[in-house]
């Protein structure tokens, strides 16, 4: 048994930011599978056994002194850095920032970008009202990120956190999400510093496919 296990699918940002930290830091893990399309997180089975909130990233460290299960792919960035002492903070003010930032892309970054890549690539529903609201939402939060980055390479400390890997988590897939970086400059050089760490690899190489898999 590898040490780590990650329910997850490649179509999740959400599931990619801890798949590519466990990637990064050359862990032994194991993808496991959930077929989300047709409804398994859904069910009581997986609520019970996996997660109460119906959710994908599911992360299991198989310790010696007994399983840990930690669900939210904030948290379990928080436990990884932590385990594996890096790309985590090196003190309380950067602590506090990586923090700021895990927030900010939980509610706004991913917040957005997922249930618009969901409706626009998976569920191909038009363009609607809700598209147009996401759409927005996203494109105000993309500007924010877009103004720290000016000038810098990192969004919380000197060098990459994971408060870079949470935030990047959907932004892989700019065509299928409908937005133009090129209207954001300082996004896709920090996308590329991220690529090019060493230890990287795609959503598509880490994680099964679940849509049409």
């Amino acid at each position: 048994m590898a040490e780590f296990s990650l329910h997850c699918f490649y179509e999740s940002g959400n599931a990619y930011k801890p798949a590519l930290m466990l990637a990064l830091n050359e862990a032994d893990w194991e993808p496991i599978k959930v077929d989300f399309f047709n409804g398994e997180t859904r069910g009581s089975d997986w609520r019970t056994e996996n997660n109460v909130m119906g959710e994908v990233p599911v992360l299991t460290h198989h310790r010696q002194d007994g399983d840990l299960t930690l669900t939210q792919s904030g948290a379990i960035l928080t436990y990884l850095a932590r385990h594996f002492g890096s790309y985590g903070p090196s003190n309380e003010e950067q602590e506090l920032e990586v923090m700021r930032w895990l927030l900010f892309d939980s509610q706004k970054v991913s917040g957005y970008a997922g249930p618009l890549r969901f409706l626009r690539h998976l569920k191909r529903t038009g363009e609607t009202e809700v598209t147009a609201f996401l759409h927005g939402r996203l494109a105000g939060a993309l500007a924010v990120l877009d103004a720290r980055l000016e000038g810098r390479k990192w969004l919380a400390a000197d060098g990459a956190t994971i408060a870079d890997l949470a935030c990047c988590g959907y932004l892989y897939w700019p065509d299928e999400i409908g937005i133009d970086l090129a209207d954001y400059p300082n996004i896709s050089p920090w996308l590329e510093q991220i690529a090019a760490l060493p230890g990287y690899q795609s959503a598509a190489a880490l994680m099964p496919r679940a849509f049409g898999g």
